[in-house]
């Protein structure tokens, strides 16, 4: 379990620190093979959501949409919101499990790939 967890009946309160390494070992689940072809990206938590009910987001030029035009661009950023994620989880397992489908689906997301393939493949 992570170390400051406060897992009570009403909602599960992780610190900040922790949801980070919780996202810091779901990115480590990422093959190799795959992390080395991300560019131009980076990986943030933030507390809130921009609307209710969203886990992540990304935010960017996905790489198969970039070509030779693509350069001297800000990063990409992926953003896992950390209040929406332990509202809809009940157990820190849950939290655990609901983190690393969500860096995954969006890092899908930076290799191009769309929510209906993510979906059917329960991401």
């Amino acid at each position: 379990m992570p170390p400051s967890v406060d897992d009570n009946d009403d909602v599960i309160e992780l610190t900040r620190e922790a949801f980070e390494e919780l996202v810091s070992e779901a990115l480590d689940t990422i093959p190799p093979e795959l992390t080395r072809h991300m560019r131009n990206v980076v990986i943030l938590v933030e507390d809130e959501a921009p609307e209710p009910g969203l886990l992540g987001l990304y935010h960017g030029v996905p790489l198969t949409e970039r070509g030779d035009w693509y350069g001297g661009v800000l990063p990409d950023h992926i953003s896992i919101y950390r209040n929406e994620i332990m509202e809809i989880c009940e157990t820190v397992e849950d939290v655990v499990d609901e983190v690393r489908i969500t860096v995954v689906h969006e890092i899908a997301h930076h290799f191009g790939i769309n929510d209906d393939w993510l979906h059917r493949h329960g991401y």
